[in-house]
């Protein structure tokens, strides 16, 4: 009995002399994981500007005199025709073919820089459209500005350009808006070489209340005469395509720098 007592007891103080069990392993704590910072949407791309040009009058204003003769709003609680036949050079060049060449050439120049283009006649066989209508065009599109483009015929001394703006200004956009319009596009041509007009206006602008386009526009708008066709040295600058081409250039210019383009 002693014997196992001993065993026992043996026993016991060897279980507690030896190393107590490991504690058990922490848990693995969880990283959280990084958040991928949101995407921002892709911003639509800007609307392009929209342009009007007018190419002044049309080619076949000739054969519809009564048509052109009919009285329309002028814009200022008169009435005036509804069109014109236009001028042509002492060689025949017509104003209606030049203003539609060079406003062909201002299309692609504006639309190589990304403008939208739109013309109030279609081609330079037709008729009209009307003063009023032109000036309908613009402001139904809501148009970022519009230009129309004529030649001038005047006594074969005067020479040079002139830019006509509303005056005085029946809208805010017929004030600083169409007179900054005005400037580019003196700057414009005067960079092609061209000098402003010896007979109209000053400084190249000259002010008017007798267009019915400039009064009846609600968008900045002006109406460049190139030049005066009756002057031979213009003449032959207006019926060169390298001329028109410069234009073209001097308009395009000063309606992209007022577009800040």
């Amino acid at each position: 009995m002693l014997y196992r007592v001993l065993i026992v007891g043996t026993l016991l103080v060897l279980a507690g002399c030896g190393s107590p069990p490991p504690p058990p392993a922490p848990a693995p704590t969880a990283v959280p994981m990084a958040r991928e910072a949101p995407r921002e949407a892709p911003r639509a791309a800007a609307p392009a500007p929209v342009v009007v040009l007018d190419p002044g009058h049309n080619g076949g204003n000739a054969d519809a005199t009564d048509e052109i003769a009919r009285e329309v709003p002028d814009g200022r609680g008169g009435t005036k025709p509804c069109n014109t036949t236009g001028t042509a050079t002492a060689d025949g060049y017509a104003e209606h073919a030049f203003t539609w060449d060079v406003t062909a050439r201002v299309t692609r120049l504006l639309a190589a820089r990304g403008v939208e283009v739109r013309s109030t006649r279609p081609d330079d066989t037709g008729v009209g459209p009307c003063v009023d209508r032109r000036a309908e065009i613009a402001n139904e599109a809501g148009a970022a500005l519009t230009v129309s483009i004529h030649a001038d015929g005047a006594a074969r001394d005067g020479r040079g350009f002139h830019v006509a703006l509303s005056d005085p200004p029946l809208a805010a956009s017929q004030r600083e808006p169409s007179a900054a319009l005005g400037r580019a596009l003196v700057a414009g041509l005067e960079e092609q070489g061209f000098t402003p007009s010896t007979y109209r206006g000053e400084g190249g602008i000259d002010r008017r209340a007798d267009l019915a386009g400039l009064s009846l526009a609600r968008v900045p708008s002006a109406l460049v005469e190139c030049a005066n066709m009756a002057n031979p040295a213009e003449a032959r600058v207006v019926a060169d395509p390298a001329g028109r081409q410069r234009y073209a250039e001097g308009i395009a210019a000063g309606i992209l720098v007022t577009l800040g383009r």
